[in-house]
C-alpha cells in the first residue's frame, strides 16, 4: 500500500566539486570551511592518472563532461567547481566553465585560478609569490596566468614534484618554510600556495601574522568564491580572504 506524502524544498544552498582521483584533501578541507548546516556539499571524482604532467591534464579535459554528469541529476546547484587549479591553466577556464555546464544544472562555475584571480583582487594584491609542488611544465603557466591578469610575480618557488600521492603527504611545516623562504627574496603584497591536494589550510593563519601579509591557498580562495557566488556563511574560513566581498559587488 502507498501513502501520500508532501515535497519539502531545501533551503540550505547545493555546491558541487568535481575533484581529482589522487586528490585526498580538499574534501576534508570543504567540509571544515562549511560545517554541517551551511552547504550541502556533493562530489563527483575525474580520473587524473597518479602524475600531474600537461598529457594526463589533456586527458581530464575530455573526461570533465562525463565527471560533471555524475553529480545529482535533480539538484539545481548554486555554484560547481573543477577542482584543479593547474588542471584549469592548461585547459583554460572558459572550457571548463562550458564544458561543467553542459552537463549539470548549476548557477555558476568556478575553479581554483579563477578564484584565486577573483581573491587577489579582492584583497588589492598587486605583486604575488607562487608555492607551486609540481615540474615546470605544470608550475610556469600558473604564474603566466597571473601575469596576464595584470599582476606581477616576481617569484616563484616549486617542490619539483610530479606524483600526487606524495604532493598530499608534503609537510605543512615545509610549506611554512618553503613560503617564509619566497617571501625573503622579494617584496610582495601577498603569497599563493598553489593546488588543491596540498595542505596549506592550517599554516594560512600562521603566515599570514607571521608576515603580516594576505596568504591564499588553491582550496581557500575556491571555497571563498563559491560561498560569495552561492550567498553560503564565509564564518568559517581561514584568514583574511573571508571578510572580502566579491570584486564588482556591493
Amino acid at each position: 500500500m502507498s501513502v501520500a506524502y508532501e515535497i519539502s524544498e531545501d533551503p540550505i544552498p547545493r555546491l558541487g566539486l568535481i575533484v581529482l582521483q589522487v586528490d585526498e584533501t580538499i574534501e576534508d578541507d570543504f567540509r571544515r570551511m562549511f560545517p554541517p548546516g551551511t552547504a550541502r556539499l556533493h562530489i563527483s571524482r575525474i580520473p587524473s592518472g597518479a602524475e600531474l604532467t600537461p598529457g594526463t591534464i589533456a586527458a581530464m579535459e575530455m573526461a570533465l563532461p562525463a565527471a560533471a554528469a555524475l553529480l545529482p541529476p535533480a539538484v539545481r546547484f548554486n555554484a560547481v567547481a573543477y577542482a584543479c587549479t593547474s588542471g584549469t591553466t592548461l585547459i583554460g577556464a572558459g572550457r571548463v566553465r562550458d564544458l561543467v555546464q553542459s552537463h549539470t544544472s548549476t548557477a555558476s562555475v568556478t575553479d581554483p585560478l579563477t578564484a584565486t584571480l577573483a581573491a587577489t583582487h579582492a584583497l588589492g594584491i598587486r605583486r604575488i609569490g607562487i608555492v607551486s609542488p609540481y615540474i615546470e611544465a605544470v608550475a610556469t603557466p600558473i604564474r603566466r596566468a597571473f601575469e596576464a591578469d595584470g599582476i606581477e610575480v616576481p617569484v616563484t618557488l616549486s617542490f619539483g614534484e610530479e606524483v600526487e600521492s606524495r604532493v598530499a603527504r608534503i609537510a605543512p611545516a615545509s610549506i611554512r618554510d618553503a613560503a617564509m623562504s619566497l617571501a625573503a627574496q622579494a617584496k610582495l603584497d601577498g603569497l599563493f600556495l598553489s593546488c588543491t591536494n596540498l595542505r596549506t589550510l592550517d599554516v594560512i593563519p600562521e603566515l599570514e601574522q607571521a608576515l603580516g601579509l594576505p596568504v591564499l591557498g588553491s582550496n581557500l580562495a575556491l571555497a571563498w568564491h563559491m560561498a560569495r557566488m552561492s550567498g553560503v556563511s564565509t564564518d568559517g574560513l581561514p584568514g583574511r580572504l573571508a571578510t572580502h566581498i566579491l570584486p564588482g559587488t556591493a
